[in-house]
């Protein structure tokens, strides 16, 4: 009668300790499921606190801008109402020094590439300067400029140019150089060269100005990792 109650006893252990074995898999599982699944939910806390956060720095921006925009658009206003402009000419006038001050920027720093503009603009000076034109020449670039579109940091681009006079002499030549230089457009001379009589020179003057392309303002997208 022994065998048969040790053989219940070892088929009792057996049940027991799989039943144990069951119990501690299940209990790992779980345990291993729950650090996987704070894993993920921490991972997803850090992200969200990093888009957050970088929420709120682009709004503290937006809002520094919008104040620096009211700003600007403040100070245009006044500056660009001034009855005498910044070369002393008058805001409604139609003289060469009339006009509005921001229309002397934009004359100053045009934002598109033009050289018939600015050929005609060399010729205006020299006949007010009551020189004798030759001729007025340069490159007109206007195919290969037109890659140069508006971009967030535009930079000056030169503008080569060449005119030459004649019948000049040497008080004409150094009012000339000074109506270059006060000229609205910066102008800046290369070489000059001079030849004939003192009192009837011819002048050749190789040159270049500016144009600027036009700044625009990029709205951008950032992922957040």
């Amino acid at each position: 009668m022994a065998k048969p109650k040790a053989l219940t006893k070892r088929l009792a252990i057996s049940k027991a300790s799989t039943q144990m074995v069951a119990i501690v898999a299940a209990a790992s599982f779980v345990a291993i499921f729950c650090l996987v699944a704070s894993k993920a939910v921490l991972g997803e806390y850090q992200y969200q606190s990093k888009v957050s956060g970088a929420k709120e720095k682009a709004r503290d921006q937006l809002n520094k801008n919008l104040e620096s925009f009211n700003g600007l658009a403040a100070s245009y206003q006044i500056f660009d109402s001034k009855t005498t402009n910044v070369i002393g000419g008058s805001k409604d006038g139609t003289g060469d020094k009339d006009g509005s001050n921001s229309s002397i920027i934009l004359d100053a720093l045009p934002s598109a590439y033009d050289f018939p503009a600015l050929a005609s603009s060399i010729e205006k000076i020299l006949t007010n300067s009551g020189l004798s034109i030759t001729s007025v020449t340069g490159t007109d670039d206007q195919l290969n400029q037109q890659s140069n579109g508006s971009s967030a940091s535009p930079k000056p681009v030169e503008m080569p140019f060449s005119f030459t006079v004649n019948h000049a002499n040497y008080q004409s030549v150094q009012d000339l150089v000074k109506t270059l230089q006060l000229s609205v457009r910066p102008i800046q001379i290369d070489s000059l060269e001079l030849s004939g009589g003192t009192g009837d020179m011819t002048m050749t003057v190789n040159a270049h100005t500016y144009y600027q392309p036009a700044k625009s303002l990029q709205i951008t997208k950032k992922v957040v990792k």
